[in-house]
């Protein structure tokens, strides 16, 4: 059987320094906002060519403080519209939700499952205050063009990079407005992301020198000096062991993505069947295949077929946000084409450890069907 996501096999290669590590950890007896979180920030920070970055337990948090940290700096106030993408992740919407936002959906582009820039100024109103772009599936949103509305607009830019580790823009990872102050960008850690840690981790990467020190503030309980609470925060810290674990991880991630995008390259050049849909991607840096999602009508069928061909395969996402049972105010809207996208895509294995010949039988697979 080839797994759709095989994390022991990822993580091996790292066991003997992973002992060690936490053999360290444990031999200094500090857990929580020791010396490895502060190496973990001030490493991740210089690799996306930032200033500031903020650990924290997880990638919903990492959004939901962004949020609330542009809350208490007034630079947006409960009740304020959020453009968000229909198609993406729960969490998206959610974090919106969590720090009392209003999200506004906006279909994607069907080539790319990414927010459409044209379909975001018809939404916006006088009570729109920021955009949050998604990278789904580790494709770069486009950015240049969502900026440029911002910057028309005069709206804060939230990036949602859940999936997006290490993401290129214009062959340099810096961000295109890296030299405003309203630029904040969303990581997890979650252990099947590109970079994952042995359990729930995220981050905020930030230029903005305010903004890092609110949550800073908000992720210890509001407290930026002990048992003294400026803010109402809440307890998201990343630990110690898994930001030690993150450290090791972090100088192999530009490696890893390159597998990753040679095998993308394989699938896209080599699968060749009408009946599948292959996404787009046009051979830059600007995707980190998270995932590699096919499309197909046929979608519970091709799913029975492979893992009778011993290949799993996993749905992002079977249900759309706007149709989900918790968000019930929306489940009157309407979206046909994110819709249309969360009915027809399927996930294929795509990761470092995946071998070349396990690659070929994918897709000689998909190709006979």
């Amino acid at each position: 059987m080839i797994r759709f996501l095989d994390l022991k096999k990822i993580n091996e290669r790292y066991e003997t320094a992973f002992q060690d590590t936490l053999k360290l950890v444990l031999e200094r007896g500090w857990y929580i906002l020791g010396k490895e979180v502060e190496t973990f920030e001030n490493n991740f920070a210089t690799y996306c060519k930032a200033q500031y970055c903020v650990s924290v337990g997880n990638g919903l948090d990492a959004l939901i403080l962004i949020f609330k940290g542009y809350i208490q700096l007034g630079k947006l106030q409960k009740g304020d519209e959020v453009i968000v993408p229909a198609n993406t992740y729960i969490a998206s919407i959610l974090a919106i939700l969590a720090a009392d936002l209003v999200p506004v959906l906006v279909e994607p582009k069907l080539e790319t499952y990414n927010i459409n820039p044209d379909l975001i100024p018809e939404k916006i109103t006088p009570k729109t205050k920021a955009i949050l772009a998604v990278h789904l599936y580790g494709q770069l949103a486009e950015m240049e063009r969502i900026n440029a509305i911002a910057t028309e607009h005069s709206l804060i830019v939230v990036e949602d990079a859940a999936q997006a580790h290490g993401i290129e823009r214009n062959s340099n990872f810096e961000i295109p407005n890296s030299k405003t102050e309203l630029w904040a960008v969303a990581y997890s850690f979650y252990p099947s992301k590109n970079l994952g840690a042995l359990g729930d981790g995220g981050a905020v990467v930030t230029n903005d020198a305010q903004l890092a020190k609110v949550i800073q503030s908000l992720r210890n309980y509001g407290s930026e000096t002990k048992y003294q609470n400026e803010f109402i925060g809440v307890n998201s810290r990343l630990d110690e062991i898994q930001a030690a674990f993150l450290n090791l991880k972090l100088s192999n991630l530009d490696t890893d993505n390159d597998k990753r995008r040679s095998i993308a390259k394989r699938y896209l050049t080599e699968i060749k069947n009408d009946k599948i849909i292959l996404p787009f991607w046009d051979f830059s840096k600007n995707h980190v295949f998270h995932l590699f999602v096919i499309r197909t009508s046929r979608r519970a069928e091709l799913q029975v077929y492979l893992q009778q061909h011993g290949i799993e395969t996993a749905i992002h996402y079977p249900i759309p946000p706007h149709k989900q049972k918790a968000l019930e105010q929306m489940n009157a809207l309407s979206f046909p084409i994110t819709e249309k996208i969360h009915e027809e895509v399927l996930s294929i294995p795509l990761h470092p450890a995946l071998e070349d010949e396990e690659v070929s039988a994918i897709i000689n697979a998909l190709n006979q069907y």
